[in-house]
């Protein structure tokens, strides 16, 4: 049985970190799995520490603020050292639903993927519809995944994904602070590292504030295109 490690970071999630855990535990329970659980707290200014110690819920505390992708490489420095076989991204904030974990794992079970992205896209049901905005400057971001790396990636930006062991040791050596979920999609795909989507449904965020704020304008758009076009010239072995 491979073992697979759900890494959830958190950054002010007192309103939905415990529901989140409580889901996963739950779902355990129900279907007899045994997905494992780490919580990245980024020096959150909550009580979302107090809430992960009161109910012994698996966490590390770092004690600086790294933003996403350093909470998440943290995840990824912890499945390494500890031998995990499938780790899964997956938010803090109720966005993600347990249940499609089993489907973004199997291919990796099945070895026909490295990395599984969990796409609202690929047979568009994104069902609590993004803005208009934001499923457009998605697209842009698509078309520029394709210009650089000759594969179309529908939902570039998802957060709900799962890699294999070589990839585990790959992002826990270096991962992106920035943009991290699109610029990593791109480089594994200029490595050579086979790359699928399945479809999953996401639910709203509960409560909280996303740590994707920057789509109120292009900024985020542009930057990603031009992390990208980076990447394409960028030689890897």
């Amino acid at each position: 049985m491979k073992k697979v490690l759900l890494i959830i970071p958190a950054y002010n999630e007192e309103e939905n970190i415990l529901k989140t855990y409580k889901s996963i535990e739950n779902y355990n329970k129900k279907n007899k799995t045994n997905y494992d659980v780490i919580v990245i707290n980024d020096c959150s200014t909550d009580d979302t520490k107090k809430i992960l110690g009161d109910n012994n819920i698996p966490h590390i505390n770092l004690i600086h603020n790294l933003g996403i992708g350093g909470a998440v490489q943290t995840g990824y420095k912890y499945a390494y050292y500890n031998d995990y076989d499938i780790a899964v991204q997956y938010d803090g904030d109720g966005q993600h639903d347990v249940s499609y974990v089993k489907n973004i794992i199997k291919p990796i079970i099945d070895n026909k993927a490295d990395m599984v992205i969990g796409s609202r896209f690929v047979e568009d049901i994104d069902t609590f519809k993004s803005s208009k905005a934001r499923r457009i400057g998605i697209k842009v971001i698509s078309s520029f995944m394709k210009f650089t790396t000759h594969k179309k990636i529908y939902d570039t930006t998802s957060g709900f994904r799962a890699v294999n062991k070589e990839v585990i040791k790959d992002f826990s050596i270096s991962y992106p602070n920035e943009y991290p979920e699109p610029v990593t999609t791109a480089e594994l795909l200029k490595k050579k590292y086979k790359v699928l989507e399945v479809p999953v449904e996401m639910n709203e965020r509960k409560a909280g504030v996303s740590s994707i704020r920057a789509w109120k304008n292009v900024y985020y758009m542009l930057n990603v295109c031009l992390a990208l076009l980076a990447i394409k010239i960028r030689r890897y072995k």
